[in-house]
């Protein structure tokens, strides 16, 4: 179990740098600047060196083989089953967040996907209208009012502020599956979630690249565009210092 749990964790950096890489076609050539505090950037920097240099030796290679090996419809599958399962921790963030009737239609998708879905392998919530509406405690913490606090790079975890950090842990702590599934079933769904990020991985392989590889300051770049992601997601427009990565896609005036 511990050797699945660590590799669930390396392929998170992967997932959070897909959607930063996701706003580079969208972003203008000099995206607008906004406020953060990074306190901790020498630490931080040495933290991003180690991830960097983790996806270049394993991540990128191993997410190309399994990407370029295995058939578009098993890639498919093994995204819809994760995404199934994560459904309850969202639900339960719905809850905390007061926001019931997201938590009654993320309720009635892990519900439908489990059953016709075939154990959420097919999403056909989605295909009868049901969208997905992911939420973490990062978010139930800002609803609730806690300010963000100093941009952190986690070992393994990737880009990530205090707040988030402390919604990463108990995410994983009060996870309701944590409490239903026994041990050899708690491993296949680690393994389902690594193929999973590994997909994604591979599929956005271009645009993490271009951040990771591509960029005069890879770090500075993931900050940046982390950011902007994150507080579009929990404030949009709403935040005193957000800059839209939507704006003047063209870099025209």
């Amino acid at each position: 179990m511990a050797y699945f749990r660590i590799f669930r964790m390396i392929n998170l950096p992967v997932v959070l740098l897909a959607l930063i890489g996701l706003s580079i076609a969208a972003c203008s050539p000099a995206p607008k600047a906004i406020g953060f505090a990074d306190p901790y950037e020498a630490t931080n920097r040495k933290t991003h060196k180690f991830n960097r240099s983790l996806d270049r030796n394993l991540v990128r290679p191993v997410s190309t083989a399994y990407g370029s090996s295995t058939p578009g419809t098993f890639q498919k599958g093994v995204r819809n089953f994760s995404s199934n399962l994560s459904l309850p921790g969202t639900v339960l963030n719905d809850l905390l967040q007061f926001r019931i009737e997201d938590a009654g239609a993320n309720t009635f998708r892990f519900l439908l996907n489990s059953t016709f879905g075939l154990a959420g392998l097919l999403d056909v919530a989605t295909e009868a209208g049901i969208a997905r509406d992911p939420s973490d405690f990062g978010e139930t913490l800002y609803v609730w009012g806690v300010g963000e606090g100093a941009y952190v790079e986690l070992p393994f975890l990737g880009p990530s502020t205090s707040r988030d950090t402390v919604g990463k842990v108990v995410d994983v702590v009060v996870n309701p599956l944590n409490f239903v599934l026994d041990g050899d079933t708690r491993v296949g769904a680690s393994g389902t979630s690594l193929l999973s990020r590994l997909g994604d991985r591979y599929e956005f392989r271009d645009l993490v690249d271009s951040v990771l590889y591509e960029s005069v300051d890879s770090y500075s770049q993931a900050r940046l565009l982390y950011l902007q992601n994150r507080r579009f997601k929990l404030g949009g427009s709403q935040q005193p210092d957000y800059s839209d990565p939507y704006e003047d896609v063209y870099g025209t005036e």
